[in-house]
């Protein structure tokens, strides 16, 4: 009866060129009719009497595979009550779950090297989250695989912001579970890092300092060299919000202690970048919290920060000889018409 009512071919958008991101969605318009038969279905799933070994004999891996292919369905209704009964069936029908891990890959690898469409990718990462979240220890290595091989890639589809608060949380509920796999994913998030399209490099910064959260000490010190290069030209954007966003990182207490730990790594890769943008920055509220970064910056290690400081100027003035009288005279930067009082100490630069 369930599987008469619920298992349908989708019909087709009624926008060719439907933009999940943009417009509204198409409404299943016999939904009164299917909520009455996912309500049903799932009190009978959550029965106290619901005997699972008798469910079996028609909720098995064809049920499944139907299941799994309504979360194409452009309804959002739909699909949340398709998460809690895929949930459920996850839960009560032990047999059923390595299949259903590998036809969520199937679909997902599918997602993101053919159609770069599929309407319920962000119900099935929720549901990934919370299965993650039961993974035994030590993890397998299909699970490891399913984390590099196939959610690492899902970053890169055009659509990522309508999943990726889900996305995120599966990178960094297995990273809770084996800190040794953050070299990998920070390494094959560096790997997607988009190129020309702003909010997803905001995005990007943002599941980096959840990354960063729960890092290890030990295993930022193998990542913390590829991270800041990248970091340094997200903070030299163009786009205000991506380097305000990734200047923010300072405010992180946990993440300024790991910074201060390996300043003799992070602060040269850094401070090119930082002195530049003093100078160049468009935006006032970047400049300033610049300045509030140099400061903290100069506070962890004055010596090297003084070193960094004179070879940055030899540097430049290598490149830029003095032409005339008017470059005999000490470079200062005097900012008080941009933003208001700055620290005497910002006169070296």
């Amino acid at each position: 009866m369930i599987a008469c009512n619920l298992f349908r071919t989708l019909p087709p958008s009624d926008n060719p060129d439907f933009d999940p991101e943009e417009d509204d969605p198409t409404l299943e318009a016999s939904w009164p009719h299917l909520q009455l038969v996912y309500e049903f279905f799932l009190r009978f799933l959550e029965s106290p009497d619901f005997q699972p070994a008798i469910g079996k004999r028609v909720i098995d891996q064809k049920f499944v595979l139907q299941l799994l292919e309504l979360f194409d369905s452009e309804d959002p209704r739909e699909r949340d009550f398709l998460k809690t009964v895929l949930h459920r069936i996850y839960g009560k029908f032990l047999g059923l779950r390595a299949f259903i891990r590998k036809q969520i890959n199937n679909i997902f690898l599918r997602f993101v090297y053919e159609t770069e469409h599929f309407n319920g990718v962000g119900e099935l990462l929720e549901i990934l989250g919370s299965i993650i979240n039961g993974f035994a220890l030590p993890l397998k290595a299909e699970h490891k695989q399913f984390l590099i091989k196939v959610l690492i890639p899902l970053h890169k589809v055009k659509c990522l912001s309508l999943y990726h608060a889900q996305l995120a949380y599966c990178v960094v509920q297995f990273l809770e579970k084996d800190p040794t796999l953050t070299e990998p994913v920070i390494k094959g998030l560096l790997k997607f890092w988009p190129k020309t399209c702003s909010q997803k490099e905001v995005m990007f910064l943002g599941e980096i300092e959840e990354i960063l959260d729960v890092i290890e000490p030990s295993q930022f010190v193998k990542i913390q060299e590829p991270l800041f290069k990248q970091i340094a030209k997200c903070v030299s954007s163009p786009h205000f919000q991506v380097a305000e966003r990734a200047l923010y990182f300072w405010n992180n207490e946990y993440i300024m202690s790991l910074i201060e730990e390996n300043s003799n790594v992070i602060l040269p890769i850094m401070f090119p970048a930082l002195y530049r943008i003093s100078k160049e920055h468009w935006n006032q509220t970047i400049v300033a919290l610049v300045y509030n970064v140099l400061k903290t910056f100069m506070e962890m290690n004055s010596k090297l920060f003084d070193e960094l400081t004179a070879s940055y100027k030899a540097e430049r003035q290598s490149l830029h000889p003095p032409t005339g009288v008017l470059f005999n005279h000490p470079i200062t930067c005097d900012c008080s018409h941009m933003i208001p009082a700055l620290p005497a100490f910002f006169h070296f630069l």
